[in-house]
């Protein structure tokens, strides 16, 4: 399937800890959905993880206890995110870290999270080799893309999605054009690319 036929949903989570099995939560989530470079929908939602935050999270993502004390439940928001995500292939950043969490967060609720095909913007930053760290964040400042707001779920998403859209037209110099030809470039180098086509 051409790249430019995929719709792509770059999604981003927030959580009270590191990972579901140390006890975090998702506390918000965010996704925008585009086509070839073009937004088609945007949802984004803090959620009541059911449970208080420690001061040390909040510290990062600047979620407090008060704004999420009225949030809807994760098994609330679960149908609307399906409709979101449905036809869609996953973008995230550190892909392995949100969806760890929205499959604890599922099975929670008595479903499995759908097997959505996952490209992983640190992979390609990895792969690429340009960038002196990996991090969201830095990766934006040394494209020139704006920071604001770096670990608010819809932040790091708008942030994720033009960083994916950047290595899209990278690869498309490398001759990638299709979903399956980003598929197998996931698991090889930049520099080999060229060779393989």
């Amino acid at each position: 399937m051409l790249l430019t036929d995929v719709k792509f949903a770059c999604l981003d989570t927030e959580t009270t800890g590191l990972s579901p099995e140390g006890g975090g939560k998702i506390c918000e989530v965010a996704v925008s959905v585009s086509k070839a470079g073009h937004v088609l929908s945007e949802f984004t939602t803090l959620i009541n993880p059911g449970m208080p935050m420690h001061p040390d999270v909040i510290a990062i993502h600047g979620i407090t206890n008060d704004m999420v004390k009225n949030a809807p439940a994760f098994s609330e928001v679960l149908p609307k995110l399906l409709g979101v995500l449905d036809n869609c292939v996953v973008v995230a950043h550190n892909a392995d870290f949100d969806i760890g969490f929205l499959q604890y967060e599922f099975e929670q609720c008595g479903m499995h999270f759908p097997k959505y095909p996952v490209v992983d913007t640190l992979k390609l930053a990895r792969k690429s080799g340009r960038f002196e760290k990996n991090r969201l964040g830095f990766i934006a400042q040394q494209l020139g893309i704006n920071c604001d707001g770096w670990h608010r779920a819809m932040a790091d998403v708008k942030m994720t999605e033009q960083i994916f859209y950047y290595f899209l037209m990278e690869l498309a110099k490398q001759g990638v054009t299709t979903l399956e030809q980003l598929n197998e470039f996931q698991c090889k180098r930049w520099k080999d690319l060229a060779r393989t086509q």
